[in-house]
């Protein structure tokens, strides 16, 4: 009887086994899906979870927008300017200004409207700054807890306006931080105002202020040493008081 009851566990096994087995290719992404552009963008739209095991997609150089992710002769780069322009007769063409990756550098690239290019697959995810020294903001995901030391110089000039608590957003390549943004309106303090020199007879409309954060910005000349203001910190321009 004890061989009996193991031979009808072990058919039941197998048959299990052959029933998933026969199922497993309609949930598998196909092969053909790697042949091509064409048919790689089919398959991410059939299978989006597969992209996250893509490292990139090939598109038309006109598709390129400034923030992408190229790579380029071995190379990675980050677009920060692209501009179609025509050659007369010699057809239209992409000019792009883009950021070496390892480097830093910036160069210059031109590609053809139709020339294919690598765009490389980034991951915008967002964190909570914990503190910055020197030149690194420390910064943490709320859900995972991970921790990160950036660049400062990845958020560009907004680099400046980091603090506490503030939450920013980074677009991540192998888990290495390509580019970062800040919200657009950020709360600061005046600590100083430079005075016009301008006459006594003359009241200025705007002044120069320093912030708690050590940035000089320019300012209604009405507001007054300790008042909380909103700055944008892409161009350091004044939004109005916080309070």
């Amino acid at each position: 009887m004890r061989a009996v009851e193991v031979s009808k566990r072990l058919s039941r096994a197998l048959f299990c086994f052959s029933s998933y087995s026969r199922s497993l290719p309609n949930f598998l992404p196909s092969p053909d899906c790697h042949r091509s552009s064409g048919d790689r963008d089919t398959c991410l739209l059939r299978f989006p979870w597969s992209a996250t095991q893509q490292r990139g997609v090939k598109v038309n150089a006109s598709h390129v927008r400034p923030g992408n992710v190229i790579e380029k002769s071995g190379k990675m780069y980050q677009v920060i300017d692209a501009e179609h322009k025509q050659r007369g007769r010699g057809g239209a063409m992409m000019q792009m200004e883009l950021r070496d990756i390892d480097t830093g550098n910036k160069v210059s690239l031109r590609f053809g409207t139709e020339e294919a290019v690598e765009r490389v697959f980034v991951e915008d995810k967002s964190f909570t700054c914990l503190y910055t020294e020197n030149d690194t903001a420390f910064v943490i995901e709320s859900e995972t807890f991970e921790q990160l030391e950036v660049p400062l110089d990845v958020f560009g000039k907004a680099g400046a306006y980091l603090k506490e608590g503030m939450k920013v957003w980074l677009q991540l390549y192998d888990g290495r931080a390509l580019s970062g943004s800040i919200p657009k309106r950020v709360a600061c303090t005046i600590k100083e105002i430079h005075a016009s020199t301008k006459g006594p007879t003359v009241t200025p409309r705007y002044q120069r202020a320093l912030l708690d954060n050590g940035v000089t910005v320019m300012v209604p000349s009405y507001l007054e040493i300790g008042e909380e203001i909103f700055i944008n910190p892409q161009d350091d321009s004044y939004i109005g008081r916080a309070k």
